[in-house]
């Protein structure tokens, strides 16, 4: 076993039966492992990962990883090879002013989105040292594209340099696709899209494109709307006019066949 295996057997013994916080972010993102222990008077603090000890960063502070107020730790830039198991060792004062020591354990997930366009490579870089498995979600479940030790499952799939490489891209290959370890654990999930050219060459995803063809139907409903009622609105004043004008003019002829009657009733 070597020095990274031994470390992460060595942690794993000594937190065994503890529990582990699960944290969840997104690539580019920002997640913050809390230690929860504001009220205790906190001396040091170490961060391990699967393979090494990561330094932490406390004053002046440039990196992506710092500590932020008694001993929560901040990730910053988050990258998709941050996903895995972390252990974060908290040094503190008690009553007796003796240094303890408290180790937690966090499960850190990473998500991500890609969108590619038809007839290009797909390359997921989540062949992590953690890995185990790289699954897909479809219609009939989740369905297995690598395996540790097995390597892919078709001929469109290649992995590389701790990439999978999905060849020819095409609409079927759109979906959730996720990374677990041995124990069955997320790790990555990446939610892959398809894109396509606009009216004016750019790429954009096709969820983008839905909501932009959504816009424009409402917007040029709108001015057809009004203009039907306008159009409306004249034919029922064109109406009403026609109808007070039959009126006025039935009235009229009826005064003045009564004048053309009285002088006979006169004569008479």
């Amino acid at each position: 076993m070597d020095m990274s295996g031994l470390l992460t057997a060595l942690l794993l013994l000594i937190t065994q039966g503890s529990s582990t916080e699960p944290v969840s972010g997104i690539k580019g993102g920002t997640v913050s492992l809390s230690c929860g222990s504001e009220d205790r008077e906190i001396v040091d603090i170490s961060l391990y990962g699967v393979l090494e000890n990561i330094p932490v960063c406390v004053k002046n502070c440039s990196g992506r990883v710092f500590k932020e107020g008694s001993c929560d730790v901040v990730i910053t830039d988050l990258r998709l090879r941050d996903a895995g198991k972390y252990f974060l060792h908290v040094y503190y004062n008690n009553d007796q002013t003796e240094v303890k020591r408290q180790i937690l354990k966090y499960h850190l997930h990473i998500h991500d989105e890609i969108s590619v366009q038809k007839g290009e490579d797909l390359e997921l870089d989540v062949l992590l040292i953690n890995a185990d498995k790289v699954e897909r979600s479809s219609s009939s479940g989740w369905t297995e594209l690598w395996t540790r030790g097995h390597g892919v499952s078709s001929d469109r799939l290649t992995d590389r340099d701790e990439t999978l490489i999905i060849h020819e891209f095409t609409v079927n290959d759109t979906g959730v696709y996720r990374v677990l370890d041995s124990d069955n654990e997320v790790w990555i999930t990446v939610t892959v899209t398809e894109s396509i050219l606009d009216s004016k060459g750019n790429l954009s995803d096709t969820d983008e494109d839905d909501t932009d063809d959504t816009e424009h139907r409402h917007y040029w409903m709108l001015p057809v709307g009004l203009t039907v009622v306008l159009v409306l609105m004249v034919l029922v004043l064109r109406v009403l006019a026609a109808v007070v004008i039959h009126r006025c003019l039935h009235r009229d002829l009826k005064g003045e066949s009564t004048e053309f009657r009285d002088p006979v009733y006169r004569l008479i």
